[in-house]
This record gives C-alpha cells, structure tokens and sequence, in this order.
C-alpha cells in the first residue's frame, strides 16, 4: 500500500513539473521571457506559486526545462544501453550529439538565444548530466574503476559539454545590428564531438582497466 501511494506521488510531482514547465514556456513565447513572472507561471499551471519554488528557482529554469525535458536521462539510458565492446566515448559522444541536436523548434531556439538570462539558464543544464551518466558510466565499467573515476569522467563531460554550448552561444566579439540577439555559430555537433575528444584518453584508460580486470 506505501510503494503505491509512494508512486502515486511521484506521478503527481512529475506532472506538476512538467505543467510548470510547458506553461512557463508558453507565456514566454506569448509575452516574451521578460514579462512573466512566476506567479503567472504557477496560475496558468494551477499551483501555488509555493509550490512553483519546489520545483524551480527561477523562471528562466522552468522556461529551459521545457526544452530540454529529461535529456540527461535519455543520455545516460543511451550510454547504458550501447553494447559493451562498443568505446566508452564514442557511446558517449553519440547519445550527446543525438540529444543536443534533435530539430530544434525555431521559436524556442531564438527566444533562447535572444536572452542572456535563458542563454544562460541553458549553458547551467549540462551540469545535470553529471548524476546520470556517473551512474550510466559506473554500469558500464562494471564499478571496476570505482565510483570516484565514474563520476569524475562524468563531471568532465558535463563540463565539456558545457563548454561546447558556451562556444555555440557566445555573443559576438563586436556590437552589432542584431540587438542582443547571439545567432548560433559554427555546427554544434562538431563542437561538442570536438570538446569530449579531448576526453578519449581518459575514457580510454578507463575502458582498459575495465577489459583486464574481466577479462
């Protein structure tokens, strides 16, 4: 009877945060990130704007969350279920590319990239793989390297990731015409395949240690 109610709970938060989300991204795409507040969030998803602040900090969170829904989740499911002789970083460099450049819809894309305070809400993201691909990483060495060497590869992606984002968002060197607005540069998938490149060696090694202690 608890396990049930426990899940009955879980599905009630899960749809209250995802309520918050879509409802925070369409006032934003209505009325412009700038001009919503959370109460308006919180009254167009039927909560309380007290229980907007248990689940996000901000509105440029809620906005964000929207578009990027449990994409560390699907990274790390991804990671997990690639076949083991597959390269620990080609699994990873795959599932990320994968989710970091699904289409994009046109409108969410520029409402982010027309506003520092969603740019950067959106470069904070990539922190959240860290738990779920240390836990992915971990599955697929076995443990055999330890929890610590799972997660501090995981944070080094995470950061990697985030460093690629940052590239593909800066705002240009010079003002120009385009009144805040930071048009997207170069491909993202070769940036971010760029930035985990530098991490092969390490995954590498880690792969290695796995291969001789199994077999």
């Amino acid at each position: 009877m608890t396990t049930r109610r426990t899940g009955l709970r879980e599905q009630k938060k899960q749809a209250t945060r995802v309520a918050l989300r879509e409802a925070a991204l369409r006032l934003a795409l209505q009325y412009g990130p700038e001009n919503v507040r959370v109460d308006d969030i919180a009254e167009a998803a039927g909560v309380s704007p007290r229980t907007y602040n248990n689940y996000f900090s901000s509105r440029e969170q809620a906005i964000v969350a929207a578009v990027t829904a449990e994409r560390e989740e699907r990274i790390a499911a991804a990671v997990a279920d690639r076949p083991a002789h597959d390269r620990l970083a080609d699994a990873l460099a795959d599932a990320i590319v994968e989710q970091y450049t699904e289409p994009d819809d046109h409108d969410v894309l520029l409402l982010i990239t027309e506003n520092p305070s969603l740019r950067d809400a959106f470069l904070d993201t990539a922190a959240t793989l860290e738990h779920p691909l240390a836990d992915a990483i971990a599955q697929r060495l076995g443990d055999t390297a330890g929890t610590l060497t799972a997660r501090v590869l995981a944070a080094t992606v995470a950061a990697a990731v985030r460093a690629a984002l940052h590239q593909w968002l800066q705002p240009p060197a010079a003002p120009c015409a385009t009144g805040g607005l930071v048009v997207p540069s170069g491909s993202l998938p070769d940036l971010l395949r760029s930035a985990l490149a530098a991490l092969a060696p390490a995954l590498d090694a880690a792969d290695k240690l796995q291969d001789v202690q199994t077999g």
